[in-house]
């Protein structure tokens, strides 16, 4: 009788401890803060995409715009182009991925050329055109990242119901397991205990 009822003390201490296991791996599955985390990461690589899409596309209207511009500044003189020629490649190397610094720095230079040199009719007519050439190529960047922050809000937004709903279906069915697991233990050690 002895060893019976240590033999039944080790079998519902070990059944305690796998019970408070299964509950604390539950617990990690369906924490909020965990699902939270994973929807966010989750963010984070579709704005990635978004960010890549765009810088892509920024670099091709780059290219186009200072060729425009090379054009324009190689009917000004041979001298004045290959100056500006070498600057826009030295640009190109020092701000690849940073189309924010290299867009200042173009427009110093610019200021600096504009300074140097009187304006001709033929400069006022290849600033129209680089204009409209910037604008034409700016428009649609515009309208794609609208649009892409937009899909990306109403991911977030569709993704952080689906959470909170699956978070509430998990803690209902954990609740029911843990209650009928107690149970079953419950009986198997009163059933242990009177056999």
């Amino acid at each position: 009788m002895g060893e019976d009822t240590e033999q039944l003390s080790t079998e519902i201490a070990a059944t305690r401890g796998n019970l408070a296991n299964h509950l604390d791996e539950l617990q990690d599955k369906v924490s909020p803060a965990a699902i939270v985390d994973r929807k966010k990461a989750a963010a984070r690589d579709r704005v990635g995409n978004v960010r890549s899409k765009v810088m892509g596309s920024a670099g091709g209207a780059k290219d186009s715009v200072t060729g425009t511009v090379s054009g324009a500044v190689s009917g000004a003189g041979g001298s004045v182009s290959g100056t500006a020629s070498e600057a826009a490649e030295t640009a190109k190397d020092q701000f690849q991925g940073s189309p924010l610094a290299a867009g200042v720095a173009a427009f110093g230079l610019g200021m600096v050329i504009a300074a140097l040199v009187p304006a001709t009719r033929a400069e006022s007519r290849a600033a129209v055109q680089v204009k409209d050439a910037v604008q034409d190529h700016a428009q649609p960047l515009v309208e794609d990242v609208k649009a892409a922050a937009a899909e990306v809000g109403g991911q977030v937004k569709d993704n952080a119901a689906e959470a909170v709903e699956q978070v509430k279906q998990t803690g209902q069915d954990a609740t029911g397991r843990v209650k009928d697991e107690g149970t079953t233990a419950v009986e198997t050690v009163r059933t242990d205990t009177q056999g």
